[in-house]
């Protein structure tokens, strides 16, 4: 029961005023004979004011915006209904029913601390039932016509200047015009590429140069830069965009592994020879593409991305939203251009990037700062994080059930990201978020991404910027980070108490489920491997040692099913994790199928202390089943410390790191199991994990 201000209370005793006595200031209350059989002073009693009765608003696609929102007189848009919320939502419960359809957005919905519930009141944003109403930010694309008989290739009108990096044709992602090139046709230098095999000369003769995109991929990073123009053997590339590519780890130039390191030309019509494959031309105002077997381009859905993002939820950190929900919902069709500029896509790790121009930049980044250098270091607390299709940031109490997020362009729900990943300039100040039995898949990015990579977020300038008590549950993840490759499935960097219990993560190119941030140089006295000349992170401005812990503690991945994914890259976990984190407990959950001769289940990386490792399934691994980074290179230094493995169960893979005594790491009771002849506690672990059952919604 709702307190509704200093009258609303259990009851309300008022002495009899007697006759002639003065009456103080204030409302005059009405004069109760009492009853015949009482004695003493008079009383009356006033019950509880009843809840206010929920106001439900109507949305549907045959509505207008002149009606009233009822059920009869829908309104047509959703602008027109989150005005109506607000002259609501301060002494009602508010929900808006949304009518089955597909709601195409001409601006991404922005929600402030005025949006939300006020007064303990709650805002609910909600599909009709089973309908799972689609909000977008495309526009379909029609009027296709065969272009080129011999290729196969069909063209369509799109307004001009479009250039979108997605596509969704028949409910699926498309890819953007790419041909593979070999890294040994070129070399590298900080301006671009030396052609260096002359069959690939005829790159020069391309039109429209400056739209050519070059990706790069190896160990853990998968790279964006674009050309500026291709001259002779001479491809010359945009900047900032290039050379922050070339500086840190498994770069361009030097990746980690020369033997996995693929490299791959985008975005031309020449490029276009595989089905399922797009091209835009944003000058004639045409889009090109190649249908898959069975797609009839007559009848199939073609839908053009135009919007960078679709929602952003923020307040402040003095008034932040409070007790939005959004159920049943369908989020789609947005395209993030930002890889497409000078800047491209300067991937350091699961949606992080350089961008801008680097201080002190080497005079030979291929030669000096290709693993690590001091101007590299120098921005490491300055990377800048993907904007995410639906952001929340500076806000409380809001809840994603049901929902369904497929054909984004990006990271699909970003929680509390840096301020540069927010539209609204706000980041970071999250608490007590949901994120419950929704479906993520065929996403450009990762499904969430919790947390940011900047100094507010391990160590916050004022309390109300830390990120509290995320949970994640009983989601669908499948078929994510299909243009940047590199993102995790699920990340969350630095938030205390966080829950990622019984979901299903599976057809990743990279990690499942990432957890931490920071390599342990962040963590109380720093991390001793940053102190190394190669890194020199210490020796850098703004880089500081901390006494104190970060914001990550008490994470909990519990009974997760996480398969098939690390499908492009060797380094990483299905369920990996960074940086000390007290309280954490990895438990219960079931990783099967992680292919290939390095292929590891679990990894404990750089600075990991103070987690458990208990009751996992480790199922048909290729190369190690529990990996420790305890980094023997620089003993008797300790780095990754206090960390247990106790009775998990795998029937491959092998322990790797440092389990000893001198680094208070303990490893005990696992048991290897031959093929399928798992225990019977096994088995439970196993029927157990991923999604659960629960109610639908009525």
């Amino acid at each position: 029961m709702r307190q509704y201000r200093a009258l609303t209370v259990a009851a309300v005793v008022l002495t009899a005023i007697p006759a002639g006595a003065q009456l103080p200031a204030g409302p005059v209350l009405p004069r109760v004979a009492p009853p015949a059989t009482q004695t003493g002073p008079h009383r009356i009693v006033i019950p509880n004011r009843p809840d206010p009765v929920p106001i439900v608003l109507h949305v549907a696609p045959e509505g207008s915006d002149d009606g009233d929102g009822s059920a009869a007189r829908p309104f047509a848009s959703l602008t027109r209904a989150q005005a109506a919320v607000r002259q609501r939502n301060r002494d009602h419960d508010v929900t808006v029913r949304i009518a089955a359809g597909t709601y195409r957005l001409a601006a991404p919905l922005r929600f402030t601390a005025d949006d939300g519930g006020q007064n303990g009141f709650t805002v609910r944003w909600e599909g009709a039932a089973g309908a799972y109403p689609t909000l977008s930010g495309g526009v379909p694309v029609e009027g296709w016509r065969l272009a080129d008989r011999k290729r196969g290739i069909w063209a369509a009108p799109i307004p001009p200047g479009s250039d979108p990096l997605q596509l969704s044709v028949g409910g699926r992602l498309a890819q953007r015009a790419a041909i593979e090139i070999p890294r040994a046709a070129v070399t590298f230098a900080p301006w671009g590429l030396t052609i260096t095999d002359p069959a690939w000369r005829t790159l020069a003769q391309l039109p429209d140069q400056r739209r050519i995109a070059v990706e790069g991929m190896s160990w853990f990073t998968h790279r964006h830069a674009m050309v500026e123009r291709i001259e002779g053997d001479r491809i010359v590339m945009q900047q900032p965009g290039w050379r922050n590519n070339l500086v840190g780890y498994d770069t361009f130039a030097r990746p980690v592994s020369a033997e996995v390191a693929r490299m791959f030309l985008v975005n031309a019509l020449a490029f276009l020879r595989e089905p399922g494959q797009f091209y835009a031309d944003p000058a004639a105002g045409r889009l090109y593409y190649k249908p898959r077997a069975g797609e009839a381009m007559d009848r199939v859905a073609v839908v053009l991305p135009r919007l960078d993002h679709l929602l952003s939820i923020a307040g402040s950190y003095d008034r932040p939203v409070r007790d939005l929900q959004f159920r049943g919902l369908d989020f789609r069709d947005t395209s993030w251009r930002q890889p497409a500029g000078p800047e491209g896509y300067a991937s350091q790790q699961s949606g992080s990037y350089l961008a801008g121009e680097l201080p002190d930049y080497p005079a030979d980044p291929i030669r000096d700062c290709s693993w690590g250098c001091r101007p590299f270091e120098a921005v490491r607390n300055r990377f800048h994080q993907q904007p995410a299709a639906v952001q929340v940031a500076a806000a409380s109490r809001i809840v994603f059930d049901d929902d369904r997020f497929a054909q984004l362009g990006q990271v699909a729900l970003g929680i509390g990201n840096n301020a540069d990943a927010n539209s609204a300039g706000v980041g970071l100040g999250t608490s007590a978020i949901e994120v419950t039995r929704s479906r993520f898949t065929d996403l450009a990015g990762g499904a969430i991404m919790v947390g940011g990579v900047q100094p507010d977020a391990h160590h916050p300038a004022r309390p109300e910027m830390g990120l509290r008590d995320i949970l994640i549950r009983n989601n669908r993840i499948s078929g994510v980070s299909r243009d940047y490759k590199e993102q995790s499935a699920i990340l969350v960097t630095y938030a205390s108490g966080t829950v990622i219990m019984n979901n299903d993560v599976s057809d990743a190119p990279y990690d499942g489920i990432d957890v931490g941030w920071g390599w342990g140089t962040n963590d109380p006295g720093g991390s001793a491997e940053y102190w190394r000349a190669q890194r020199g992170y210490y020796d850098a401005p703004g880089n500081r040692i901390y006494d104190t812990p970060t914001t990550l503690r008490d994470t909990v991945i519990v009974g997760n099913r996480v398969s098939r994914v690390k499908q492009w890259f060797p380094d990483g976990g299905a369920i990996y994790h960074l940086s000390a984190d007290p309280g954490a407990l990895i438990a219960g959950n079931y990783v099967s199928d992680i292919a290939g001769s390095g292929g590891i289940a679990i990894y404990l990386d750089e600075g990991s202390r103070y987690v458990t490792v208990r009751g996992n399934v480790v199922d048909r691994v290729g190369g190690v089943w529990l990996n420790l980074n305890t980094q023997d290179h620089i003993a008797p230094k300790r780095t990754a410390m206090d960390n247990r493995a106790i009775g998990n169960w795998y029937n491959s893979g092998r322990l790797q790191g440092n389990w000893t005594d001198y680094l208070n790491n303990v490893a005990e009771q696992n048991v290897a199991v031959a093929g399928d002849a798992w225990p019977e506690a096994a088995r439970k672990v196993i029927a157990d994990s991923g999604v659960q059952p629960e109610p639908r919604r009525p």
